[in-house]
């Protein structure tokens, strides 16, 4: 029931309280030389107010950049992860060893700054200049070269976009 409109606004907030958070948008930073990035603040106005300034941060599966993680989505990938493995397979538990590999956790310290480990950097080749790319939930870490390389052709990008979500629509 609608009435005064009031239910609509605790709806709404109630909602936004309970949504995923979403990143967006690409932006260059720097590491210092203790390895520390400046958390971008465009990307901290998008985490929900609900997910404390914890993250996990791991080598992606795909590509030679990191993988950052908010404590919430962690969870979710964790979740569904143990939803489909059988830890009584030996092939689940090369899985599950293979996913937790190259993982730490990070946290903002009071300059909102991320201490990256020195390990996960020289795995991925981050220099001075990084960029910092919002994926819906997560945050890639780039080098900036490695970044630029990237295919960024329009017609490759149309096509896949066809290919994947053309006879869904």
């Amino acid at each position: 029931m609608v009435g005064n409109g009031k239910k609509i606004v605790l709806l709404h907030s109630k909602c936004k309280k309970n949504s995923m958070t979403t990143f967006i948008g690409d932006i260059i930073c720097k590491i210092d030389a203790k390895g520390r990035i400046s958390f971008p603040s465009a990307f901290k106005k998008q985490i929900n107010s609900s997910v404390k300034d914890t993250f996990i941060i791991k080598k992606d599966i795909f590509e030679n950049c990191l993988i950052l993680y908010t404590s919430e989505e962690w969870e979710r990938q964790v979740n569904l992860i143990r939803e489909k493995i059988n830890p009584y397979k030996k092939d689940h538990n090369l899985f599950i060893r293979g996913f937790y590999k190259d993982t730490a956790e990070v946290v903002l310290d009071s300059n909102n700054r991320l201490l990256i480990p020195k390990r996960l950097i020289d795995m991925v080749g981050l220099d001075k200049d990084v960029y910092l790319v919002g994926l819906d939930s997560k945050i890639e870490i780039w080098s900036v070269e490695q970044y630029e390389k990237l295919n960024n052709n329009e017609n490759d990008f149309a096509a896949l976009a066809e290919k994947i979500l053309g006879n869904d629509i």
